[in-house]
């Protein structure tokens, strides 16, 4: 018995350890090689590798096309399933590997109709120009890394066939890119529904015009020879599936969405180096893995260390040692959406410049993961693809259009950012910057030489005098149409400004041109905490104040909303405790810091404020939208100040409610909901026990995953409109951070080879890759870690090489 015994311990150990073998086995085919020898199809010559104690990548190679088909393989090496994931998302074939609830998502992008534009701008190329040529060169690295080895773990999980990238896919991800930018999808349903629903006073505090030319009017279908009776009217519910899928496409798909972003850029006369410094901070949606690729390109003739996005071989934010530049978003109004007038006898003709013109119908097909494929018609009016169309069980016939610069122009975007990546002198960054026609972007550029400029760079439509861009546009009528572009000359733009800095932060901007430049702008005080900063002529600029300004987590916004307020919210509040709790949120001074209580009890009254002022009129849906859009931002204030304001009033009492009857119901639903979600005292209601951030996988929505995948939570400081703006759309508290600082970068001109940044979570998307998290704690703390462009440097720093050589060739005998 005992003989018996050991054996079957001998046995399963035995099974164990080969199970454990076969484990690690599996584990270490999907790691990243950074060091040793490997061979790469194409090359001419070998490059060199170098990795940093973060597994940044700093290329050397002796031509631009070994150099980028490098670059792709060891992007690919970190970041094939986020590639794969961007495509499918901009392609619309999200449902394909996650089944049916990805089905809403890939109607949408199908809609926008960037597939069927990716074809037709990569057919009309030049593939010989150097954009493109470089960029196909990267694409090859990607493919062959893809074609020679084991598939990423996700890719198992899912099932995912690999396929080789292509062009098409990189000019549909340019697209997502554009698209993630336009607010119009959320706010112009919203707040055409506001005035046809409700009326011109409840859009006062949105600070809008009341200028109906050219736009949609309510429908009156029993006005005789009405020019709107063949308009439908909108359904809103429909429409506002629209801005619902845009945030699920991030939630589902964790393809991160832009947001907004910080840029300044500071001369030399304002520096303690004496030379200029630039700092940015794209804010973008949080993910994992992170959206940038931090990579130090190197050849004769060219240097660059950039952060890339994936599928894309030109960097959207780098530095030398001779210039650099950041981005923001300009969050122009690049976007209309078009009521389509439609012919009563022929169901399939709109109306467009004084006659009935047939809308193109194309059929498309998605794929179900589980499920039966889904047939599309999807159709386009000469105003646009009509967005309406991926929604006919709910939309009927009410065909709405949507006009979009990205689509109504050449747009080389690809050819924008090579130069950009090359632009070593200020006329050189203004002519890259022009060729950015959608999204529009604010670059912020600076050099060693002393020059800094700022070009809100877009092709901005000239719509006819009057027209309101706010509203959904009524197709029947002339002033729906585009007369053309503004010259990029007349863009805001500045260089060299005797002030000797400039600041971008998504506020509006001027025009100093005198043109029109609707938008859906920001509120003005995170830009504000910046202009006033810099501002300050008592202060030179260098590595720590920088980082201070970066990682301020203070905004006087709190306090336009609030004065207002305190007299109403003295007059209600009347426990012992609850006056504390009053008193130290009168006495705050905006710091959102973790043991901060004020901060976490304002971000909860604002939302109760919102929902108990205007979710009354709007409904469910309605509101929903309003709580993503950066309107609702522009109009609380206003609100809060505003005692008269028909907001106030619950229209479902009878009883007329004031501004002050509505404070006592907010307050008392913030003290509640805080007691039960974070605890009975106050003392535990610190900002960092109620906002925190989770680095999140798309697998994570299945259950255990998300512990083997996720990064976090972390304790978050920072909130809206704060320069670090870790933060969250407006809601009830816990509060997970969706979107923040992409990326911190700080680069002082006087020793750019050592400059500072930080990866939100790790370079490396490779679960069980010691770079998958490895600067995650800093990020969330302020951390800074040095990046470097120097030979010396990089080599000192270097903790594996690997060295990618040409592929023997056979020689054949004759």
């Amino acid at each position: 018995m005992k003989l018996v015994v050991k054996i079957f311990i001998g046995v399963l150990f035995g099974l164990l350890l080969a199970a454990g073998t076969g484990v690690f086995w599996y584990i270490s085919t999907k790691q990243p090689q950074r060091s040793g020898e490997l061979t790469l199809n194409h090359l001419s010559a070998p490059v060199t590798v170098r990795y940093d104690e973060y597994g940044i990548p700093h290329i050397k190679a002796s031509n631009e096309p070994d150099l980028y088909r490098a670059l792709g393989y060891v992007h690919a090496q970190d970041r094939l399933f986020q590639m794969e994931m961007v495509r499918r998302l901009a392609q619309g074939e999200l449902a394909e590997i996650l089944g049916p609830k990805l089905i809403k998502v890939d109607r949408l992008f199908r809609t926008l109709g960037l597939r069927a534009n990716a074809k037709k701008k990569v057919a009309a190329m030049d593939r010989q120009s150097p954009a493109i040529q470089a960029q196909s060169a990267y694409l090859d690295g990607i493919n062959q890394f893809q074609a020679s080895h084991p598939a990423p773990f996700e890719f198992d999980i899912l099932g995912i066939p690999k396929r080789p990238f292509t062009l098409e896919d990189t000019v549909a991800v340019s697209g997502y890119l554009a698209y993630s930018f336009a607010a119009a999808f959320k706010t112009e349903p919203l707040l055409t529904y506001i005035r046809d629903e409700l009326g011109e006073d409840y859009l006062k505090i949105f600070d809008l015009a009341w200028n109906p030319q050219g736009v949609l009017e309510k429908a009156n279908p029993t006005a005789r020879n009405s020019p709107l009776q063949n308009h439908p009217a909108p359904d809103w519910q429909a429409l506002n599936q629209l801005a619902q899928v845009s945030q699920e496409a991030q939630t589902l798909a964790s393809v991160p969405l832009f947001e907004g972003s910080n840029a300044w850029a500071i001369s030399g006369e304002r520096t303690s180096s004496g030379k200029p410094m630039l700092a940015g901070d794209p804010h973008i949606g949080f993910s994992l893995p992170s959206v940038w690729y931090e990579a130090h390109l190197s050849m004769p003739g060219f240097e660059l260390y950039g952060n890339f996005q994936a599928l894309n071989a030109s960097a959207l934010l780098g530095h030398n040692t001779q210039f650099g530049w950041s981005l923001t978003m300009f969050q122009n109004d690049d976007m209309d959406l078009i009521a389509e007038k439609v012919n009563p006898r022929n169901a399939n003709q709109v109306w467009f410049e004084g006659q009935w013109v047939d809308l193109e119908n194309t059929e498309d097909t998605i794929q179900v993961k589980g499920g039966k494929p889904v047939k599309l018609v999807l159709q386009h009016s000469p105003h646009g693809p009509i967005i309406s169309s991926a929604f006919k069980d709910t939309l009927g016939d009410a065909p709405v259009a949507m006009w979009w610069t990205f689509l109504e122009t050449d747009n080389p975007i690809l050819e924008a950012f090579y130069d950009l990546n090359r632009a070593n002198t200020l006329a050189k960054a203004r002519a890259a910057a022009s060729k950015i026609y959608a999204p529009g972007l604010n670059v912020v550029w600076a050099s060693a030489s002393g020059d800094i400029g700022w070009w809100a760079a877009a092709k901005l439509p000239v719509r006819p005098l009057y027209v309101n861009p706010t509203f959904i546009l009524d197709g029947g009528s002339p002033e729906s149409e585009k007369l053309g572009f503004y010259r990029f000359s007349d863009n805001p733009q500045e260089e060299n400004p005797q002030r000797g800095y400039i600041v971008s932060a998504n506020h509006q901007p001027q025009s100093t041109s005198g043109i029109p430049i609707p938008g859906y702008y920001n509120a003005y005080d995170r830009a504000q905490t910046l202009e006033d900063r810099l501002g300050n002529n008592d202060l030179q600029w260098n590595q720590l104040n920088t980082e201070s300004l970066q990682l301020s987590t203070q905004t006087a916004y709190f306090w336009r909303v609030l004065e207002p307020l305190i007299p109403d919210l003295s007059d209600v509040v009347r426990d012992p405790l609850e006056r504390s709790v009053f008193d130290s949120l009168v006495q705050w001074d905006g710091q959102y810091t973790l043991p901060n209580i004020p901060p976490t009890v304002f971000t909860q009254l604002v939302y109760e404020l919102t929902r108990a002022a205007m979710a009354d009129e709007l409904g469910k849906v309605q509101f929903a939208n309003l709580l993503g859009t950066r309107a609702l931002d522009l109009a609380l204030p206003r609100l809060a100040a505003n005692a008269e304001s028909p907001w106030w009033d619950d229209i479902k009492t009878d009883k007329v409610e004031s501004r002050r009857d509505i404070v006592r119901i907010a307050w008392k639903a913030t003290i509640q909901h805080l007691k039960e979600t974070l605890g009975p005292s106050p003392n535990d209601w610190g900002w960092g026990n109620a906002h925190t951030l989770t680095h999140v996988h798309p697998l994570a929505a299945q259950k255990p995953l998300d512990w083997v995948f996720n990064v976090g939570p972390f304790p978050a400081p920072g909130g809206r409109e704060v320069p670090n703006n870790l933060a969250t759309p407006i809601g009830p508290a816990p509060w997970a951070v969706t979107y923040g600082p992409s990326t911190r970068r700080i680069i002082d001109f006087a020793n750019a080879g050592k400059s500072q940044s930080v990866n939100p979570v790790g370079q490396s998307g490779v679960l069980f890759d010691p770079h998958y998290s490895d600067q995650a704690a800093a990020y969330v703390v302020g951390g800074y870690l040095m990046r470097y462009l120097g030979d010396k440097d990089v080599q000192a720093n270097t903790h594996d090489m690997l060295t990618l050589k040409p592929a023997q060739v056979p020689v054949t005998s004759h």
